[in-house]
């Protein structure tokens, strides 16, 4: 037998080389090579190339065979690629995969689509190939879950791409926002460095004021209102005419005319663009900050009138701080006129007084209130003086008729030189008038009496307005009845001594029929003319009086009418209800002043404040009885009221009997009665008072003792009631002040006679009971706390309620 020929079989493919950098190395393995090095010491002895020989090699075979045999495992190795690409995958999970030594996985795959025939890739129909009943069915079942799966990622994935495009839109308009904000930094710093080289920089600003984004329109604003109160010259700009257009200047004068209209054209409509903003709630407060910030810092520039009428349209808003705003801008305007020289304050006032008029007097108190902020010359009211050097312009001093020639004769020259330095002195002083800064005299009276009028126009309108019957009047407004009138009274008050005597007459009566609350002598109480409360009234008597002595020396006007007025309003006064201090202001100014008292009406308003004592608060009571004491003091005769002698003593005038419902003081009939009451004041539970009272009630009748008061009813009733709200607001028994005054003894010194009271008091029982008294609120205050916990676990338990029923429907609907 011949020997057999032996097959060549090639060895297998080497895996692929692996860099270092790509394999992973576990902790483990590096920890257990570390702590064992013998056990790997072979490695690192090894030859791959030795290893590589032996492992590629075949025995006994011919080299130009392995060489045939190796290009056709190529050749096989391209048709099978080929094959992969015509060829469908099949799902990894249906069929489990091959790994070979190289690390790759290889699937089962069929062909669906194609067939290679002869090297050769021939298209088939799939609609051909038929397949089985379980592959069909496993088909279906497929495409039914599929179908079901694809609503439920459309639903998932339509939420996550709208969340995505919206996320990028606001990193879009983030981003936006910052590279505007850099803008606006770099435009203004460009401007306020050199306006007139960049004055065209502005333009872009206000393109930026358009935006629609309310974050960069305010910083819009507030940009261009620090750059235009830089920049804004301290004159007002006039525009060339025609004429000046068409002549030729140099080119200082031309850029300068250009920097010129371009402010005030930027100005313009920056000015108009606040307009505008500030009807809108969202930019109302920043845009009128800017308008009153402007008003206050530039009042003579251009555009001011727009700036005064926005901003007295507002002066009555109903938010706090935008009124604040606005009234802040009009004393600033009142009180700082060398800004404008007085023509801003003119037109501020007429505004208000025209806006007073629209709204027939129903604003808020502080539209007028800014009147108090004006400043007059006190000698407004006087007559001119004639300017001496007038009298050179007589004819007398001039040529005479039909004389054509000069006298030649030294006198006559001499006269002629005179006239003609008067004449170039005058053109200097106008020139100089007109060049400087300092407001004329002349132009400075007629401006503060225009202002005048106008004040006074709106005062007697509002003054009329509240004497109107209750019939004619508007309905109930938010404001009240009469708004305005307390800030007229007092503004009546102030500038009462400028008015003019023909209409101090009118002043009055107005004053006199509001403290008679519209109503005449003959008149019931119980149907008034007009409906003003209790410290309105008391302050048109104060004001009347106020008026009678800044005209002492050109009134004479009788006051009866407000006394009686106010000895009936005495007994109208609520604490509650009615303001203390205006009552003390009446006490003082009408009673307690330097004024003398007739008998009876002293008699009357002493009577009538110690029964007034007895019925109403320490610090109303404390003012009543100075002022009583200070009466006392003025009228000896008074003094027999101290007396116990049936009748009032000694002096018991023309009516025998006290008459306390009388309405007219001097009828009352005073000076026959007794002061009973302050034997009960003597006894008031304040020290202060019953010391008052007890002082008083030892006053000597004699002519010769003399008595001197510093304490006014207002100091008076202020340091009581400081002292009555210490008090309340501390448990603590107060240290009496020991600071020394020059008048007599404060009212916290007074507490000193009754400090032997507090060490009779068992204070371990006052402790006892102040223990359990917190005791019961803290218990009162944790079961509060443990209430409220309830009410809202309860409400989160209905609200995870809610949620569970929702949840349930939406799964309900969708099945």
């Amino acid at each position: 037998m011949g020997k057999k020929h032996q097959k060549v079989v090639l060895p297998p493919e080497l895996p692929p080389e692996v860099p270092d950098d790509e394999i992973e190395v576990s902790d483990e393995d590096f920890d257990f090579v570390q702590d064992n090095p013998s056990y790997a010491g072979f490695v690192s002895n090894l030859n791959t190339d030795t290893i590589t020989k032996h492992v590629t090699r075949v025995a006994d075979a011919d080299d130009g065979l392995l060489e045939s045999l190796h290009e056709k495992r190529l050749q096989r190795k391209l048709e099978n690629n080929v094959k992969e690409q015509a060829e469908l995958e099949v799902d990894p999970v249906d069929a489990l995969p091959v790994k070979t030594l190289d690390g790759k996985l290889y699937y089962r795959r069929v062909v669906t689509e194609h067939q290679v025939v002869e090297g050769e890739v021939i298209s088939k129909d799939p609609a051909l190939v038929k397949l089985r009943k379980p592959e069909k069915h496993a088909k279906l079942k497929k495409l039914r879950k599929e179908a079901k799966k694809l609503p439920k990622e459309e639903e998932e994935k339509l939420p996550q791409a709208e969340v995505l495009v919206e996320v990028k839109k606001d990193l879009t308009a983030e981003e936006a926002r910052e590279k505007k904000k850099y803008r606006l930094a770099e435009l203004g710093t460009s401007l306020l460095v050199d306006p007139e080289s960049n004055i065209k920089l502005i333009r872009e600003m206000l393109e930026i004021l358009k935006d629609g984004d309310s974050a960069i329109v305010v910083l819009s604003l507030k940009s261009l209102l620090a750059v235009f109160k830089d920049i804004i010259p301290g004159y007002r700009i006039r525009l060339p005419t025609e004429k000046e257009k068409e002549m030729k200047i140099s080119k200082a004068v031309k850029k300068t005319r250009l920097y010129e209209f371009t402010l005030l054209t930027a100005y313009k409509t920056y000015i108009q663009r606040l307009v505008t903003l500030q009807r809108k709630s969202v930019y109302k407060q920043v845009a009128l900050r800017c308008l009153c910030t402007l008003l206050e810092a530039v009042p003579h520039f251009n555009l001011r009138e727009s700036l005064l009428a926005t901003v007295v349209e507002n002066i009555s808003f109903q938010d706090d701080v935008v009124r604040k705003l606005c009234c802040n801008a009009i004393k600033s305007l009142f009180t700082n006129e060398g800004k404008h020289g007085g023509e801003a304050t003119i037109e501020a006032v007429k505004l208000i007084a025209n806006l007073v008029k629209a709204h027939d007097c129903e604003l808020h108190p502080d539209s007028v209130e800014v009147f108090l902020w004006l400043s007059f010359d006190e000698d407004l009211g006087k007559s001119e003086i004639p300017d001496p050097k007038d009298r050179f312009k007589n004819k007398k001093y001039g040529k005479r008729k039909g004389s054509n020639k000069v006298d030649p004769t030294p006198d006559s020259t001499k006269k002629i030189r005179k006239e003609n330095l008067l004449k170039t002195r005058e053109e200097v002083n106008t020139d100089f008038k007109v060049a400087s800064l300092a407001q004329d005299p002349l132009e400075r009276r007629r401006a503060q009496t225009q202002t005048l009028s106008a004040v006074f126009e709106t005062f007697f309108r509002i003054l009329k307005h509240a004497g109107q019957p209750i019939s004619e009047s508007s309905s109930e407004p938010a404001l009240g009845n009469h708004p305005l009138l307390a800030p007229c009274l007092n503004g009546i008050g102030k500038f009462s001594h400028l008015l003019d005597l023909d209409f101090m007459a009118d002043l009055m009566q107005s004053l006199r029929k509001l403290a008679a609350n519209g109503l005449k002598p003959g008149d019931a109480i119980e149907n008034p003319g007009c409906q003003l409360s209790f410290s309105e009234r008391l302050q048109c008597c104060i004001v009347a009086f106020k008026v009678m002595r800044n005209n002492l020396d050109a009134l004479n006007i009788d006051l009866q009418e407000f006394f009686v007025q106010f000895y009936n309003l005495i007994l109208e006064f609520r604490p509650g209800r009615d303001q203390g201090e205006v009552l003390a202001e009446a006490l003082k100014i009408m009673l307690c002043d330097d004024r003398q008292h007739d008998m009876q009406r002293a008699a009357a308003f002493i009577k009538r404040l110690a029964m007034f004592s007895l019925c109403f608060g320490s610090a109303e009571s404390m003012a009543a009885l100075v002022t009583v004491k200070h009466l006392l003091q003025r009228n000896v005769k008074c003094r027999s009221l101290l007396e116990n002698d049936i009748g009032g003593g000694l002096v018991a005038g023309a009516i025998a009997k006290y008459q306390p419902q009388a309405t007219d003081p001097n009828r009352s009939g005073a000076l026959a009665s007794v002061l009973w009451e302050l034997n009960l004041l003597s006894k008031h539970y304040h020290p202060a008072v019953s010391s008052m009272a007890s002082s008083i009630a030892v006053m000597n009748t004699s002519n010769s003792q003399v008595y001197h008061s510093h304490v006014s009813p207002q100091q008076a009733y202020s340091e009581l009631l400081l002292e009555t709200k210490s008090t309340t607001s501390t448990s603590d028994v107060k240290v009496p002040n020991k600071r020394k005054r020059k008048g007599p003894k404060s009212m916290l010194q007074k507490l000193d006679s009754d400090q032997g009271l507090a060490d009779e008091i068992d204070q371990e029982v006052v402790k006892n009971k102040l223990a359990d008294h917190f005791a019961s609120v803290c218990d009162f205050q944790e079961k509060k706390r443990l209430r409220l916990e309830a009410d809202r676990t309860s409400k989160m338990l209905k609200l995870y309620q809610q949620y569970k029923d929702r949840k349930k429907k939406k799964k309900q609907l969708r099945s």
